[in-house]
């Protein structure tokens, strides 16, 4: 959109940018959230009245993850949850935001599933892999092949979106594909004797769902994010809790229209962190364990891959404050 005059164009945005501040410190703080175990799981929170009670005005908004990504990253979202690579993708694209609250890691949920006869990594050399490429579980297959001693290099990858993983792996184009929950899952259905050969259970931490917050947001309303930040842990003891358990899997089912056996399942493949875990986890040092070695794993992945271009400064993507705040 173009205006008659660099004036006017100029007047217009600090006119807009006043109201922005003025709107964003009096209205609901609006939080992207989409399909995964550590997300849905607000929803406990939302349908129990536990934000109210903690004073949190917070209008949560469901979308798929993709689209979540870029409605944070058109500054329509205060907030949205994302993997701890994705978050520096938006940010290195044009929206940056912090992470203030690592809700879990991937535990089992996210796989490489190969058809049937292939039980092992090895088998998958020379063959072709269906993946996103340039999203996290790309990261995935190749810590998979790693360890398994093959490269990139040893297999043929199918750039494929994520949600047609099933459909493709069905369709015999591929001998494998790579997917999280539900998709991972729906491949294993859709094709009967296969199996996973690699999950994100044995990477864990290279997986972090994280809370990313707008930096201007955080700033104007941080009381609000810190008292979100203090309903976290009431969310998990009540979804561990065998005796609760029932009526988190109904509330977390009935959000994403499937069964609460289905989702049990898929519970079962995230690994839901304490406000206790998080203090360690926003522990700066290298490797899986910590939020900042994960994440400076993630930054190379995506230059590799072209994600984008220059490394990110990592600690300017990660705030620790509001978890160590929690008595």
């Amino acid at each position: 959109m173009s205006l008659s005059s660099f004036l006017r164009k100029g007047l217009l945005a600090s006119v807009c940018a006043a109201v922005s501040v003025t709107t964003a410190s009096a209205a609901s703080l609006k939080i992207g959230y989409s399909d995964w175990p550590g997300w849905v799981a607000w929803q406990v929170a939302i349908d129990k009245g536990w934000l109210k009670e903690a004073k949190v005005d917070a209008d949560f908004q469901w979308f798929d993850y993709s689209a979540s990504l870029d409605a944070f990253a058109a500054h329509k979202l205060d907030a949205v949850m994302a993997t701890n690579g994705d978050a520096l993708m938006t940010g290195a694209n044009g929206h940056k935001g912090v992470m203030i609250l690592a809700t879990d890691y991937s535990d089992g949920n996210d796989m490489v599933v190969a058809q049937p006869g292939i039980t092992n990594m090895q088998e998958l050399k020379g063959k072709s892999i269906a993946v996103e490429e340039g999203l996290v579980d790309h990261l995935l297959l190749l810590k998979g092949l790693e360890k398994s001693g093959l490269s990139e290099k040893d297999v043929n990858l199918v750039n494929t979106k994520t949600n047609e993983t099933p459909q493709v792996l069905a369709s015999g184009q591929v001998a494998a594909i790579v997917a999280w929950q539900p998709n991972s899952g729906q491949a294993l259905h859709a094709v009967p004797g296969s199996k996973p050969v690699f999950t994100s259970h044995e990477v864990p931490g290279l997986i972090y769902d994280t809370i990313v917050v707008d930096p201007q947001s955080l700033h104007d309303n941080r009381d609000q994010w810190q008292r979100l930040v203090g309903v976290w842990d009431h969310i998990v003891t009540y979804i561990n809790d065998p005796k609760t358990q029932p009526d988190a899997l109904r509330i977390m089912a009935a959000r994403t229209g499937v069964t609460p056996a289905a989702y049990k399942r898929f519970l079962k493949g995230t690994h839901l962190l304490t406000i206790s875990d998080d203090k360690a986890v926003f522990v700066k040092q290298s490797g899986l364990g910590s939020l900042y070695g994960s994440t400076e794993i993630s930054d190379k992945f995506n230059v590799q891959q072209g994600v984008y271009k220059e490394h990110q400064d990592i600690d300017s993507y990660i705030d620790p404050s509001l978890t160590t705040s929690v008595k």
